[in-house]
């Protein structure tokens, strides 16, 4: 920060507000301290990753349902995980407004892979959850992309896997997101579909 910005932090002198007065912005991490370069790298290399797993979660799309989108996948992989579900839960674990949530709803449910049902513990309420047809659309999908990513890790050494291993679970530990459970490998003869 320049030295204008200290002043205005630091009122008439006092030291009072040196806890609260921190930079934020692009430049700067959480806490206001400056992000260093190899904090950059970092990031440059997860945007890089994030790129490499849209690009296999839309391949794995066209393969199977081209209609679906990301987000729409997004709310089955939601369902599938989370079970029966109301509308505004969905919503939250998708971080969109429930208004949003509900128009794609409606159109998975009319491609058959979303069910409504009143909330047995209350009528007015309606909980979503997956039809067979869309527990099945989930299982291809992620069949194929656990197939892809399969691919590519097999051309990293032993050492190489480790530490991605370590790095993307201390990525995803500090996001909060729920570690997914490691599937067997399939038989070699029965290589999922593509």
């Amino acid at each position: 920060m320049g030295a204008k910005g200290h002043d205005a932090n630091s009122g008439h002198g006092h030291d009072h507000d040196h806890d609260h007065g921190r930079a934020e912005g692009p430049d700067h991490g959480p806490l206001g301290d400056p992000l260093d370069d190899d904090t950059e790298d970092v990031i440059a290399a997860v945007l890089t990753a994030s790129r490499l797993l849209v690009a296999i979660s839309a391949r794995a799309i066209a393969e199977t349902e081209p209609a679906l989108t990301l987000p729409q996948l997004r709310a089955l992989v939601v369902l599938d995980g989370q079970g029966p579900v109301k509308l505004a839960t969905l919503a939250g674990a998708l971080g969109v407004n429930p208004s949003t949530a509900m128009r794609m709803v409606d159109r998975l449910e009319a491609a058959g892979s979303v069910s409504r049902q009143a909330n047995p513990g209350n009528r007015r309420e309606v909980v979503l959850s997956l039809t067979a047809k869309g527990r099945g659309l989930v299982e291809r999908v992620v069949s194929h992309r656990h197939a892809e990513i399969a691919e590519i890790v097999s051309r990293l050494s032993a050492e190489q896997r480790a530490g991605l291993i370590t790095s993307l679970r201390a990525l995803t530990d500090a996001a909060g997101e729920p570690r997914v459970a490691p599937r067997p490998a399939p038989p070699p003869e029965s290589a999922a579909p593509y």
